[in-house]
């Protein structure tokens, strides 16, 4: 077995500590890392730096972070569904850095890719500009924007193998492998857990190289944030 294995997600987030900063990734609801963040709710961590695409809804996701106050800032692209989030935004509890999503994307990207900053259109002329340095290319301004480094990422895969090599399902690909390469610690929980080679070199989205730590997941609920349904004829 593979040192990089650990038996529970409370046990591969043993070192975490109040004031960590942490990218969470999936997409909305979906390819959420059900099981660590359960584990980080449990071991109570506060004072929490999450970068997320959206902050879950009040009751699913990184949601109940929020619920027990053990997020102090918010760096996000979306927050829509979550009541929790605009009632302590407005009430002073937490400080939010709102970022258009491809900003978000790349600004995670660019951490992964040893790229410090870059410049992006987007935002210019709005409040996502105030501060930022701004110069001019072949006519059109650009807005600098930082890459985002984070002290752990947690991730979501379909399947993994014990070296750390993974494959995301559809929609769950989003944020997550952009995330790994983001952090100083990934810790990636996995639907189905198998041994090296039982994977397909051509199927691998993200090499275990960008992995540290990896469990096999369990109880996944798979949250809908709104479901909508019709009559069946």
């Amino acid at each position: 077995m593979s040192d990089k294995v650990y038996d529970s997600a409370s046990a591969a987030i043993f070192d975490l500590e109040d004031g960590a900063v942490i990218m969470s990734g999936g997409f909305g609801l979906c390819g959420n890392p059900e099981n660590l963040i359960r584990a980080l709710n449990d071991k109570g961590a506060g004072d929490l730096t999450i970068v997320s695409n959206n902050c879950g809804t009040d009751e699913y996701g990184l949601g109940i972070l929020l619920q027990d106050r053990q997020v102090k800032k918010m760096i996000s692209s979306y927050v829509g569904e979550n009541k929790t989030f605009e009632r302590q935004y407005l009430d002073g509890e937490l400080e939010v850095e709102l970022n258009p999503q491809g900003t978000l994307a790349e600004r995670i990207r660019a951490a992964g890719s040893g790229i410090p900053a870059f410049y992006t259109p987007t935002g210019y002329g709005t409040i996502v500009a105030d501060g930022k340095e701004i110069r001019e290319f072949d006519g059109r301004n650009y807005v600098l924007e930082k890459a985002l480094h984070a002290n752990y990422a947690f991730v979501k895969a379909a399947v993994g193998d014990t070296a750390g090599n993974l494959v995301f399902h559809a929609t769950a690909r989003n944020f997550n492998p952009i995330m790994a390469m983001a952090a100083d610690v990934t810790i990636a929980e996995v639907e189905e857990l198998v041994e090296p080679g039982e994977i397909d070199p051509d199927d691998v989205h993200l090499p275990g190289i960008f992995v540290q730590r990896i469990i096999e997941g369990k109880d996944y609920q798979k949250w809908i944030e709104q479901r909508t349904t019709r009559p069946r004829e």
